[in-house]
């Protein structure tokens, strides 16, 4: 019944753009996006517990990379995407060897993403080659595929869900795979799965170099769907907690937690923006806020444990009689 429902679920998503408005499409492409960074976010953060709040260093690294590489080299984002995953891996191995060589754990891990994201921000803030703070505005070729371009919304829809279903995939087999193992080992305790024989540092590095390149190619997307990009977008500190609050209202290290996070906040994100905005900005991020500490306080493990739990819960003695 799970598979059927999930084919079915399948065959929906990819015959959604056929009856659906634009701007719904624009939400859904939103919805998939975040969940899709959200998950990168869960590889290092949900299943080996190394919470970071600086991966939008991690996203920013990749926008501009593949832009770069586009707007300095004419080299196609399709290509690009690989050269932001990989700038992104290095840059995250680069920082997981220093944070994990000098032994940062908690909230000296969190301090220092924190501060590497900054560092970066800052840099490319002052940058004159890569445009300052005045950011690269990608040339717009209309429709052109060859270049990562598209005048409808659904391209993009079917891309950004082509790269959340692969996320998902890969999350699965991480979660089945020796590695994912060693992962949640170290996340409920280090000293014990290091006398086991796991090489924490090693594991703890793949995590951080996976999420980092996952993240970087969500960079690319970002890139080219709002062909702009500027240090504050791509690099502050309030796109690393959009990123890590999805899967923590949906569940960290779970498979769906940052989908259903997702799912839940996007929307309410955009609509309180939409009610809200202009000059009530103050009161969009107000009814944000509260309609998160709401979610904390209702399911302070995650959308999906709270769903565990309650579909776990004892059946009373009176609906057994009945």
């Amino acid at each position: 019944m799970r598979r059927l429902a999930g084919a079915g679920l399948i065959v929906l998503l990819l015959l959604a753009p056929l009856g659906l408005s634009e701007y719904t499409l624009h939400l859904l492409i939103l919805i998939f996006f975040w969940a899709y960074l959200g998950s990168a976010w869960n590889i290092l953060s949900g299943y080996a517990g190394q919470l970071s709040i600086g991966h939008a260093a991690f996203l920013g690294v990749g926008a501009y990379a593949s832009t770069l590489l586009w707007v300095e080299a004419g080299v196609t984002p399709w290509v690009g995407m690989a050269g932001a995953a990989l700038a992104a891996a290095l840059v995250g191995l680069f920082l997981g060897f220093v944070s994990f060589h000098y032994g940062l754990r908690g909230p000296y891990f969190v301090l220092a993403t924190i501060a590497f994201a900054e560092v970066l921000r800052l840099i490319v803030n002052n940058w004159m080659t890569v445009g300052a703070a005045l950011g690269i505005l990608i040339p717009l070729e209309r429709s052109n595929p060859a270049m990562f371009q598209f005048e409808a919304k659904a391209p993009y829809y079917y891309i950004m869900l082509g790269m959340l279903l692969g996320m998902l995939a890969l999350g699965r087999l991480i979660e089945h795979s020796r590695l994912g193992y060693q992962m949640v080992a170290i996340r409920e305790n280090q000293e014990t799965a290091e006398s086991l024989g796991v090489d924490a540092k090693r594991v703890k590095l793949a995590a951080i170099t996976l999420s980092a390149a996952l993240t970087g190619m969500g960079g690319t997307f970002y890139a080219q769907y709002y062909l702009y990009i500027d240090p504050e977008t791509t690099f502050g500190i309030p796109v690393s907690i959009d990123i890590m609050i999805r899967p923590i209202i949906g569940g960290m290290g779970t498979l769906w937690g940052p989908v259903i996070g997702s799912v839940i906040l996007t929307p309410v994100s955009e609509l309180t923006r939409y009610v809200f905005g202009g000059r009530h900005a103050g009161v969009a991020l107000m009814t944000y806020g509260a309609i998160l500490v709401a979610l904390v306080l209702l399911a302070p493990g995650g959308i999906v444990s709270w769903l565990r739990g309650w579909r776990r819960r004892p059946v009373p003695a009176a609906e057994h009689a009945s």
